[in-house]
This record gives structure tokens, sequence and C-alpha cells, in this order.
């Protein structure tokens, strides 16, 4: 008996440790797109979990993936579906694919300055503009000035999700400025009148974003949660989460179903993105 006593507190003794060493360790790396919806859900977990710390840094998707096979991050936050060869490296680094998880829906936009006349574009507009075929704002029909270029840096997933989908695998025109964060997009547009950028739906404010068409035949369609879930506006994507199935566990699991919880799907909207219908949570 008390054998069986001492075995069973050395059983609650190892899960309690287990359980500390989970909290305060929780890190999540990667898209910038989701930097801010998730330090938002990190900051309204940790004020209901005091003794867990959730830290949150950006870098990219590219780079999330690239923690999440190091090892050196828990969550690879990710604007974009991991791809064949990060699988591939992450089998290699921890002998399974990582668990993907769905965590709120983005209706990519297209910013320009608010002084610009332009209040819509065709794909087949945007895929001229960012390869550099267009160059000059009157060829869509705006004023004449030559189209200042913002674009993201290679290892982020709305740079990847954007060439594949509006440029069709073409590259940016050479012209584009390159910057670190959707932010600083934004910010550049802002501050330049002639700009035009693209970035995660939360960031709008300080540009416009543009109503978008399909093709020439197609209507305008505003980026609101109505377009984004049905899929009529043309730039929609879900936004990801990525794990290791062995830290799918404890404090990671609960966290991760707290994100797509009522609660956690309440701040997606709150933040500026689209809770995922109910349908795709347990996806």
């Amino acid at each position: 008996m008390k054998s069986t006593i001492g075995k069973l507190a050395l059983v609650a003794a190892l899960f309690a440790t287990t359980a500390e060493a989970w909290a305060g360790t929780i890190t999540a790396k990667g898209s910038d797109t989701l930097v801010i919806l998730a330090q938002k859900w990190a900051e309204v977990y940790m004020g209901k979990h005091p003794g867990t710390k959730i830290q949150v840094t950006g870098g990219g998707s590219g780079t999330g993936f690239a923690a999440l096979q190091n090892k050196t991050t828990d969550l690879a936050n990710a604007s974009r579906k991991i791809k064949p060869k990060e699988i591939e490296a992450c089998v290699k680094a921890f002998g399974r694919k990582p668990t993907e998880y769905k965590v709120a829906l983005d209706g990519l936009s297209v910013y320009v300055n608010k002084e610009n006349s332009l209040n819509e574009l065709s794909v087949e507009q945007l895929e001229g503009i960012f390869t550099g075929r267009t160059r000059n704002w009157k060829e869509v029909g705006g004023k004449d000035a030559p189209i200042v270029l913002y674009s993201r840096e290679n290892s982020s997933g709305t740079y990847e999700f954007f060439k594949e989908n509006i440029l069709r695998g073409r590259d940016f025109a050479a012209s584009a400025q390159t910057l670190q964060g959707t932010a600083q997009v934004l910010q550049s547009v802002a501050s330049e009148k002639n700009g035009i950028g693209y970035g995660g739906a939360a960031y709008g404010g300080s540009a416009k974003a543009l109503k978008i068409k399909k093709d020439d035949s197609s209507p305008a369609i505003e980026a609101n949660e109505e377009t984004v879930v049905k899929g009529t506006y043309p730039i929609w994507r879900f936004l990801y989460i990525y794990v290791n199935p062995a830290l799918d566990k404890n404090e990671v699991a609960t966290y991760l179903n707290w994100i797509r919880s009522d609660e956690g799907q309440k701040l997606v909207k709150d933040v500026g993105y689209y809770p995922l219908p109910k349908q795709w949570r347990a996806d």
C-alpha cells in the first residue's frame, strides 16, 4: 500500500514538474501579419493564467518555420501553408509532420495613399503594377504620376502568397522597395501619395484599402467578414499556427484550444481579422 502511494506521489510530482516546466515557456515566432493578433492572444491569456508567460516575435512565416525545425519555438505563426520542403525538414528534425491549426481568416488587402482617387483595381491590373509592366497611375485610371511600389521581404508568407496568387509566380518589379513588416509598408504608403503596398486587413487605417475585382467583368469587392467567409473577396486566406506534435499537449494544447474557442476568436475580430467559422475550427 505504501509502495503504491509512493508511486502515485512520484507520478504526481513528475506531472507537476512537467506542467511547471511548460508554464512560462510558450514561444510563438513567425508571421508579421499575425504579430498583432498573437500578441493580443498572449496578453489576454496571460491575464487569465498568471503563471504562464508567452513570448511573441515576428520575422516572417519562413523564419517561424525555420525556428520550428530548429526546435527554438513552440509555435510557428504563418500567413501561408507550410511547403513540402519545410515539412521534410521538420520530419528530419523531430520525426513527424508538424500539426497545422487554422486560427483566423484574412482578406489580404491592397493599400494606396488616401489622396489616391482610385477605389478599385482588378487582379490583372495588380499583376501589371507589381511586376513593373504598369508604371504610371494613369494606365489604370488614376492621375499622371509614377507608381511607387512597396513590398515585403521574401521570408514573408504574405510576400509568397501575393506572388503566387496575384503575380502568378512572376517576380516583383526590381523597383519595389522591400520592407520588413506590414506596419512599415502601411507607414510608407501613408506618407507617399503615389505609393501602393499590400498586407493583412488588420493593418489598415493609415491608408486606403482598395476594392478588388477578380477580372474585368466581375464586381469590385471590399474585404470584410462576409466577403472573406464566403470567399467572394478574391485575395482571402487562412492564417495558421504550426506546432511540433510532441509539444501539442499540456499548456500548449490548452492555449491552442483557447485560441480557437469563442473567446479567442472574438479577439480575432477585435484586432481586425475575421473569426473562423466553427466548421473550420475542428480542422
